[in-house]
């Protein structure tokens, strides 16, 4: 058995299928539509594997995320070989296949697990006997349902591996790291870096709204107002389907992370798409060519695959994004916000060159007298949003107390608690479902030192719209 992953485009791009005209193909998808990126689960007579490809299907249909359908049909699979090797099969297994498959997994394997990692192959598995009952194939899950012991799951909730950043290793981070500084302040003529205004710009954008990598790597311009040479002071961007789970909400994107993308957006962008117009024209035919923008930008009009489609900019996915070009009448421009080479919008994989290359830059100037310490581990976007929301919680906290201090309120009222209360406007400012995952978020050690001010010894500019998240600024 073996899996692949359905992908129409690329299907449309061979031209030819044995059997199938190209009408017949099109009648063929519109019949049975699938998201790109569905697993089926194939035999060695390249046959579907059923029910398990059916329950994939029933996954897309729900609109799971390509990334959880890869994950669940990787879990499954490991366990039809091992029942395989047992002669057994999904119908025939117990409990206690079950349970040893646990074992294998954590213990036995060439490569075990921890229990993080097991609780998403449980995940798949009951989400695999759930679609079984559904459909008669079996009457009932092979484990026992008791208030004691209702699933195989681990219940154990990982730590979360985040850290709060302080202002000198933020600044030193942008600056040295991203930046391409010296730790003084002064031009490093060794640094190799490319766009470093690009760098320093996200960088800023990720602490200055607290977004998630996925979120802010892959804004567009018309999202943050950037087009036909408009820079807007602020933004309003609202997220649904680059945001977790796409859960929508709205992020604000102040004055000072729109400031400091100026001078990427002067300099280093024009050179970037100028270079990869060769590039882009010999890639049109499989680009999403926008024609028009509607609605002030909110909708796009243009032609994918030869197909003209209007979408949605918040409705947008990310691998359309990457696709989105505007034709100026100059030269096709990438809709993206963050580009590289070739024009097109950087995937995760080279944001992680990307910091990893600004980690050997900051430990190369490690015994610099003016480099702050660093941790032990390297630092992760991830890390930046944690220093959001614990400086934005300890700005609110401090603020509550105050105006309750100056009104004289001995006890804040329902209505004040809800519509006020720091950590439900910080759940609301990060997206996040329930207060308990904000909750987890904060550092209690960090809390305890809202009354005192960091002490910063730090001489790059530029340093004044930071700290203002840090409580420093006068």
């Amino acid at each position: 058995m073996q899996l692949f992953f359905t992908d129409q485009r690329k299907v449309w791009r061979v031209g030819q299928v044995a059997g199938l005209s190209r009408t017949e193909l099109s009648a063929l998808f519109e019949r049975r539509l699938l998201p790109t990126g569905t697993p089926i689960l194939l035999d060695e007579a390249m046959q579907p594997v059923e029910p398990v490809s059916s329950w994939i299907r029933s996954l897309a249909l729900e609109r799971k995320a390509a990334k959880t359908m890869r994950s669940y049909a990787y879990s499954v699979l490991m366990l039809l070989h091992f029942l395989l090797a047992r002669q057994a099969d999904l119908q025939s297994a117990t409990e206690s296949d079950l349970r040893e498959f646990r074992l294998w997994r954590q213990e036995e394997a060439e490569e075990v697990v921890d229990d993080a990692a097991w609780d998403r192959d449980w995940a798949a598995i009951e989400s695999l006997y759930r679609f079984l009952i559904r459909i008669g194939t079996v009457a009932r899950q092979p484990w026992r349902a008791t208030p004691q012991r209702s699933s195989l799951a681990s219940r154990i909730r990982p730590d979360l591996r985040v850290r709060h950043m302080e202002l000198d290793q933020y600044l030193y981070l942008r600056d040295v790291g991203f930046g391409g500084l010296a730790p003084d302040a002064g031009l490093d003529e060794s640094f190799r870096g490319w766009r470093p205004h690009r760098n320093r710009a996200a960088c800023e954008l990720a602490l200055m709204t607290g977004m998630r990598v996925q979120e802010w790597s892959t804004l567009l311009l018309p999202e943050l107002g950037l087009l036909h040479g408009l820079r807007p002071a602020y933004a309003d961007v609202h997220l649904k389907a680059c945001a977790k789970l796409g859960r929508p909400r709205s992020v604000y994107v102040g004055p000072d992370p729109m400031e400091l993308l100026g001078p990427y957006l002067l300099l280093e962008r024009p050179e970037i798409v100028a270079k990869a117009q060769r590039s882009l024209r010999r890639r049109c035919r499989e680009l999403f060519v926008i024609q028009r923008l509607e609605a002030d930008g909110t909708r796009v009009r243009g032609v994918l695959d030869g197909v003209t489609i209007t979408r949605t900019v918040k409705n947008m996915k990310p691998d359309l994004r990457r696709l989105a070009v505007r034709e100026t009448g100059d030269g096709l421009d990438p809709l993206a916000l963050f580009i590289g080479q070739g024009g097109r919008m950087l995937t995760f994989s080279a944001w992680d060159k990307i910091r990893w290359r600004a980690w050997d830059r900051l430990k190369a100037w490690s015994g610099h007298r003016r480099a702050p310490v660093l941790p032990r581990r390297c630092w992760v976007y991830h890390d930046l949003r944690h220093t959001f929301a614990l400086r934005l919680l300890i700005f609110l906290t401090r603020e509550a107390l105050n105006d309750a201090e100056a009104q004289g309120l001995p006890m804040s009222t329902l209505l004040d608690h809800m519509s006020g209360n720091p950590l439900l406007v910080v759940q609301r400012r990060l997206g996040h479902a329930h207060p308990s995952t904000t909750y987890r978020y904060i550092n209690p050690r960090e809390l305890h030192q809202m009354g005192e001010k960091p002490q910063v010894a730090w001489s790059l500019g530029e340093a004044e719209p930071v700290r203002r998240v840090y409580g420093l600024a006068s």
